[in-house]
């Protein structure tokens, strides 16, 4: 019977563990100098060799010269405990023994020595599946169990076991394995198995497994099986439903060129071929993260997860985006990612998603905008001085009325703005005038309402401030009355006449208490700031203030001392 390479290869000892050699070195070392403890807790992603560093360690207790920090594969006792048949090696899964009376059986069979071997060893997998009750009955065996007896518990979410149980055992954090060491052990797989593979579809294996020994091994396993011993890239992907090369490199150009229409043709061939929309913007994440490492690391940086092949490509294309690019472009794909989480309508969210991608690329810095609104300034400046220089070439003498028509512009806005009253709705009016004016066409509403049977509006109308300025009827209100208001404003327009126009205006309630509020002086605005205080000459000598002003004159008000 064909027995899957993830079970083919699996490690007999420690050497043949991939990565993890921070606790590799410290079992062996607990197993030279005998201080091998009674309780060990191996916790880590899936697929990083915890269940298999325990099989290890019991045949390096159990094996025929042991204990031994190198136990040999060969021998009968291991090779019980590789196939699970050892009688003092016990593998439990806690997914389906999590109750209190398996752990009380198990609490049972402790009290009886090895039938043969030198330690008992209780395996349990699972272990954060086991209930509270479960391991409360654990707790005092496991702290003081015979001294032929150890536990060792796997797990997944070490933050599920009880403190109570952690505190009673050594504890050993796995980690996920390094992209490089997947590649190369699949290699040397392969070339065991008489694969040939090429290195960007073992890549491409490595990061479907994502970090996990096992996973990537039992993807290969499928890979061979569709390529037969031959594995190619393109094949490699299309089965695992990665992106294309090209669907990458048109992306990548749609970007540059900032071009929709080709990012929408993109989005309709993925969908045409079946591809998940979320799988894809997920690739796609990875791919312009590897683009953004490029261009802040380096093109040969380690942090990228990539191929020779896809990295050389990338590298082409570095030159047409900036780090801010790549970072908008980075975060918008991620929030992508999660909006088609819950999308009801993928397609559409996807294609929004993507066009953002290419009207991105189109903003504009605030620095650089600044910059373009100030260039004028400073070029129109010398132009002025320069015509009346030049008095004696024929061009000059129509340079010369230019000259002296722009004051007579200039002066017109200043002559100009004092000039018209303010009828729209006053910030900061004036009381004692808006009450003169408002008692006759208050009382002419009001009375006109109660006519019509809108007794509910005059009430809203008698407790308002009303005004009637060149055709306009402006009522301010209360909030409250400001919504009975809105709801009657047909009737407050039949009431006012059809040669006046109804309009609500600020909540009163607020005018009111700006009233009091004294107004800053129209002259103290216009004359600028008191240039004569310390505190001003100090901050008008700073360079950039100086730099602000060329740019913006003027535009300095008012001078502040903010710890006043």
């Amino acid at each position: 019977m064909y027995q899957v390479i993830a079970r083919k290869y699996r490690p007999q000892t420690f050497d043949e563990v991939v990565s993890q050699g921070h606790i590799k070195q410290t079992l062996r070392n607990a197993l030279e100098s005998d201080r091998v403890a009674h309780g060990y807790i191996f916790a880590g992603p899936r697929g990083t060799g915890k269940t298999t560093m325990a099989r290890i360690l019991a045949m390096a207790l159990n094996c025929t010269d042991g204990p031994s920090a190198n136990p040999d594969p060969k021998d009968p006792v291991c090779k019980e405990i590789a196939a699970g048949s050892a009688m003092d090696v016990v593998e439990i899964d806690a997914a389906s023994n999590r109750r209190i009376d398996d752990i009380r059986e198990l609490r049972e069979s402790v009290k009886y020595r090895p039938a043969r071997d030198r330690y008992k060893v209780f395996i349990i997998d699972e272990a954060h599946q086991i209930t509270n009750d479960a391991f409360n009955a654990l707790l005092k065996t496991l702290e003081e169990p015979p001294e032929w007896v150890v536990f060792i518990l796997c797990t997944t979410e070490p933050q599920a076991i009880p403190a109570t149980i952690l505190s009673r055992c050594q504890s050993f954090q796995f980690r996920t394995v390094d992209l490089d060491m997947v590649v190369g052990h699949m290699k040397s797989i392969c070339e065991q198995e008489g694969v040939e593979a090429e290195d960007d579809a073992l890549v491409t294996v490595a990061l479907a497994g994502d970090g996990s020994i096992r996973d990537s091994l039992s993807t290969l396993d499928q890979a061979i099986a569709s390529c037969g011993k031959k594995l190619e890239a393109a094949a490699v992907r299309d089965l695992l439903g990665a992106i294309p090369s090209e669907i990458t490199g048109r992306i990548v150009d749609a970007l540059r060129d900032q071009d929709a229409p080709a990012m929408l043709e993109v989005v309709d061939r993925i969908l045409r071929e079946g591809r998940d929309p979320q799988q894809f913007c997920g690739e796609l994440s990875r791919f312009l993260r590897n683009l953004l490492v490029m261009k802040v690391a380096g093109a040969d940086s380690k942090l990228v997860t990539a191929g020779s092949s896809e990295r050389e490509r990338a590298a082409t294309s570095l030159e047409s985006f900036s780090e801010e690019d790549l970072t908008r472009y980075v975060q918008l794909t991620l929030d992508l990612y999660r909006d088609l989480q819950t999308a009801v309508q993928p397609r559409f969210r996807l294609e929004l998603g993507l066009l953002k991608l290419v009207y991105v690329g189109k903003l504009r810095s605030i620095e650089d905008a600044i910059a373009g609104l100030g260039g004028g300034g400073p070029k129109a400046a010398p132009a002025a001085p320069a015509t009346p220089s030049k008095p004696p070439t024929a061009p000059t003498p129509t340079p010369a009325p230019a000259a002296t028509k722009p004051p007579e512009p200039a002066a017109a806005p200043k002559q100009s703005e004092p000039a018209p009253p303010p009828p729209t709705p006053p910030p900061a009016p004036a009381p004692a005038p808006v009450a003169n004016e408002s008692k006759g066409p208050q009382e002419a509403l009001v009375a006109a309402l109660n006519e019509a049977g809108e007794d509910w509006a005059a009430s809203a109308i008698e407790h308002s401030v009303v005004s009637l300025n060149n055709g306009v009827l402006l009522v301010r209100a209360t909030p409250a009355d400001r919504t009975t208001l809105e709801f009657a404003m047909a009737a407050l327009q039949a009431a006012a006449g059809p040669g006046t126009r109804v309009t609500l205006g600020d909540n009163l309630a607020e005018t009111e208490q700006v009233k009091n509020v004294p107004a800053p002086s129209q002259s103290a605005a216009e004359s600028g700031p008191d240039e004569g205080s310390e505190v001003a000459k100090r901050a008008l000598a700073d360079p950039a203030v100086q730099a602000f002003q060329e740019r913006f004159p003027g535009q300095v008000r008012e001078i502040r001392n903010l710890r006043d």
